[in-house]
C-alpha cells in the first residue's frame, strides 16, 4: 500500500479521535457494507441518467450513518453529480414559517460541491460554467450568444419559480459581459436564498419573487434541472440528524415537515423530479416511532413499510428504507487494522502495534461494552485511537499493560433523544 499523505493522515485521525466524521480520506477506512454501498451507487447511477431516488437511511447513534452519508456523496461527486448537504438542526428544516427552511436551502447551497470543488462553494463554479458553455456554443453556431442562453433557459420556465431562476441566470450572464461585479455577486445571493425581502430583490435583479420558506423544494428541483444543463449528471442531497425533525415537541411542526417528506417522496416515486436524489440521515426512532416518528403519518407509514419477506436473514435493499447492517466482528478487526496503517501513514515499518494486539484489543471492548462494541463503533475507534496516541508518545509503553487501563464507555449520544416525554399532552403525578 502507497504512503498516506500527513495532511489525509491528520485529516482522519483528528476526526475520529473528537469522535466525527473526517470530511476526506473515507476510503482509507471504509470497511464492510457492501451491499449498502451498491444500492447507492445505482440510485446515483439513476439520478446521473435523469431518473430520481429517495432513501432513509436509518441506523443507531454510533453506528455509521453519517460516515455512510459522506461516502455515498464522495463517489456521486466522482459520478459527476452535484452534491448538497446539511444537518438539521431546530434553526434548520424542510418546512417552517420563520425563516428555518431558507436557513436549511442557504446551508445547502453554500455546501453545494463538485468532483473539481470537493469541499463547498460550487454554486458560482456552477453558473459560470452554463455562460460559458452557451457562449462557446454560439461562437460554433454562429448565433447570439443571448439567444442561445434563452433558449436553454426556456426548459426552466415551465416549473414553479422558473421564471424568475431564468432572469438571474440572465442577470448573471449580463454582469459577465458588462464585467460588472455586484450584479454577478447578486445573482448568486439570490440563488443562495440570501435575500430576505422582495423589495431588495427587485431592486437589484428586478425579480419579483425571492426563496422563502414555501418555496425551498422547488427551489432545489430547479437546481437539479439546471446543474443538469450546465453538464452535470444530477443533483444528490444529503440531509442528516433528521432526528431534529422528531424532537420537535409541536405535533402541527412535525406534521408539516412531514408532509413535505411525503410530497418529495411521492415526487421521487412517481418520476416528477429529473436528475434529483434525497438521502435522508435518521436513527430508528425517527422513523419507526409511531407517535412521533415518520410512521407517525399514516401516508408515510404505508410508503416506507419494510418488505415483509425480508425474514429469516433475507435482505432487500431497492426500497425506500435502508437499515445499515452493524459491523461485523471482522468488519471491525479489518477497519483497526486500517486505523493502524493510517496512524503509521502507510508505512508498515511505523505500525506502533503488533498483530496479536488487534484481536486482544477487541476483547477488552467485548469484556466492557458487550456486542455494542462493533454494532455502534464510535467510541471503540476513538478509544484504540487514544491507545496509539500514547504508544506513540511512549516508546517505553507496553500495550499489554495499558489494555487493563482504557475506559471504554457506552455510547449515550442518544439517549437525551431516547428520553423524550412519553406524551406531549398528559403528565403522570401522585398524591
Amino acid at each position: 500500500m502507497s504512503a498516506i499523505r500527513p495532511k489525509d493522515r491528520d485529516a482522519v485521525i483528528q476526526s475520529l479521535r473528537a469522535g466525527v466524521v473526517p470530511h476526506a480520506g473515507q476510503h482509507l477506512i471504509q470497511v464492510g457494507r457492501v451491499k449498502e454501498l451498491e444500492a447507492l451507487i445505482k440510485d446515483i447511477e439513476r439520478i446521473g441518467s435523469g431518473g430520481s431516488c429517495f432513501r432513509v437511511v436509518v441506523g443507531e447513534y454510533g453506528a455509521g450513518k453519517t460516515f455512510f452519508l459522506n461516502l455515498v456523496r464522495s463517489i456521486a461527486l466522482e459520478k459527476k453529480l452535484v452534491t448538497v448537504h446539511a444537518d438539521l438542526n431546530p434553526d434548520r428544516r424542510l418546512h417552517a414559517g420563520g425563516g428555518q427552511a431558507r436557513s436549511l436551502y442557504s446551508e445547502l447551497t453554500k455546501n453545494m460541491a463538485t468532483r473539481t470543488k470537493p469541499d463547498g462553494g460550487a454554486l458560482a463554479g456552477i453558473v459560470q460554467k452554463f455562460v460559458a458553455q452557451a457562449k462557446a456554443d454560439a461562437k460554433t453556431s454562429g448565433k447570439p450568444a443571448e439567444q442561445i442562453l434563452r433558449s436553454r433557459l426556456e426548459q426552466l420556465t415551465e416549473m414553479v419559480n422558473g421564471y424568475d431562476f431564468a432572469n438571474v441566470i440572465a442577470a448573471y450572464c449580463q454582469g459577465f459581459d458588462d464585467g460588472n461585479e455586484q450584479l454577478k455577486a447578486d445573482a448568486i445571493r439570490w440563488l443562495r436564498g440570501e435575500f430576505s425581502t422582495r423589495t431588495d430583490a427587485r431592486a437589484a435583479l428586478g425579480v419579483r419573487t425571492i426563496v422563502d420558506d414555501a418555496s425551498v423544494y422547488d427551489q432545489i428541483k430547479l437546481l437539479a434541472r439546471f446543474v443538469r444543463l450546465s453538464g452535470f449528471g444530477g443533483l444528490m442531497v444529503c440531509l442528516d440528524e433528521m432526528v431534529n425533525l422528531y424532537k420537535l415537541a409541536n405535533t402541527q411542526a412535525r406534521n408539516g415537515n412531514y408532509e413535505q417528506i411525503l410530497r418529495i417522496l411521492n415526487d421521487s416515486l412517481q418520476g416528477a423530479s429529473d436528475g434529483l436524489g434525497f438521502v435522508l440521515g435518521g436513527t430508528p426512532e425517527f422513523l419507526f416511532d409511531t407517535r412521533r416518528g415518520l410512521y407517525s403519518y399514516s401516508a408515510l407509514q404505508s410508503r416506507l413499510a419494510e418488505n415483509t419477506f425480508t425474514k429469516g436473514g433475507f435482505v432487500d435493499f431497492s426500497g425506500p428504507v435502508m437499515r445499515l447492517a452493524s459491523l461485523s466482528p471482522e468488519d471491525l478487526y479489518v477497519l483497526l487494522q486500517k486505523l493502524r496503517h493510517v496512524y503509521a501513514s502507510g508505512q508498515p515499518d511505523k505500525c506502533l502495534l503488533p498483530d496479536a494486539a488487534l484481536p486482544a484489543f477487541m476483547a477488552h471492548c467485548a469484556k466492557r461494552l458487550g456486542d455494542a462494541y462493533f454494532r455502534t463503533p464510535r467510541t471503540t475507534i476513538t478509544a484504540f485511537i487514544n491507545l496509539l496516541a500514547v504508544i506513540e508518545q511512549n516508546p517505553e509503553a507496553d500495550w499489554t499493560s495499558l489494555l487493563d487501563c482504557i475506559e471504554v464507555a457506552n455510547d449515550v449520544s442518544g439517549e437525551a433523544e431516547k428520553r423524550l416525554d412519553e406524551d406531549d399532552e398528559l403528565a403522570s403525578f401522585t398524591l
